[in-house]
């Protein structure tokens, strides 16, 4: 088992979220903790391609958009503010939701953008070590004492 206060759960909650279209591979080296980036073209030295198989690591398969819309859907209906909860959830209609919200985020209600970067980032935080968990790659209490040590923010 992997100790979690070695790793790095930024980058692995980052590796959780790409959605990028071309061919590539986060993983975890499952001795170290080690993140490495894979590609078929450049392998894991940027310069020798490898069949990803061959490869001792464990494969971190991003997490789907509708994960990630959920949390700005939970933002826009936690927040205290009814026109800017309002707006944020009308920006979610629809196809170009991701960057609608952001666009009203930013330009509409820059006030609320420290608050939408925590919310975010703790339930990033919280998907990785509970990936982790269910990898077998940290001991499961230590993932629960995580939890109960980094709840979702208050909201404004």
């Amino acid at each position: 088992m992997l100790e979690l206060s070695r790793l790095d759960v930024d980058e692995i909650a980052n590796a959780l979220a790409d959605q990028t279209d071309y061919d590539h591979q986060w993983l975890i080296d499952p001795e170290t903790g080690e993140l490495a980036f894979w590609t078929s073209d450049t392998g894991i030295d940027g310069e020798n391609p490898v069949d990803i198989d061959d490869l001792d690591l464990v494969p971190i398969e991003a997490l789907p958009s509708y994960i990630w819309y959920q949390d700005m859907a939970d933002f826009a209906d936690g927040i205290g503010n009814e026109g800017a909860a309002r707006r944020l959830a009308r920006a979610l209609d629809g196809k170009g939701a991701f960057r609608r919200f952001k666009r009203e985020l930013y330009e509409e209600y820059p006030g609320l953008v420290a608050s939408w970067h925590a919310f975010r980032d703790t339930r990033a935080q919280r998907r990785a070590v509970e990936w982790l968990a269910g990898e077998k790659l940290i001991d499961k209490d230590v993932a629960a004492q995580f939890f109960d040590e980094n709840p979702d923010p208050d909201l404004p």
